[in-house]
């Protein structure tokens, strides 16, 4: 499974609560892009989560 590689966010387990309390498994999955970043003054392509795009941690490749 795919992680944002500046954070490390990835899927988590969590349950479905129903009305009458009934828990069924289910996957949180955060939202990855996977685009062309730079790091270490090198272009990568690599899995980045919207938030840390949206913050201006990481630089997009033109």
């Amino acid at each position: 499974m795919a992680q944002c590689a500046v954070c490390g966010k990835q899927r988590v387990v969590g349950n479905n609560v129903s009305h009458a309390n009934n828990k069924t498994k289910r996957l949180i999955m955060p939202n990855l892009q996977k685009m062309h970043v730079i790091m270490n003054k090198s272009v990568k392509k690599r899995y980045v989560c919207t938030r840390c795009l949206r913050s201006g941690v990481v630089k997009k490749a033109v």
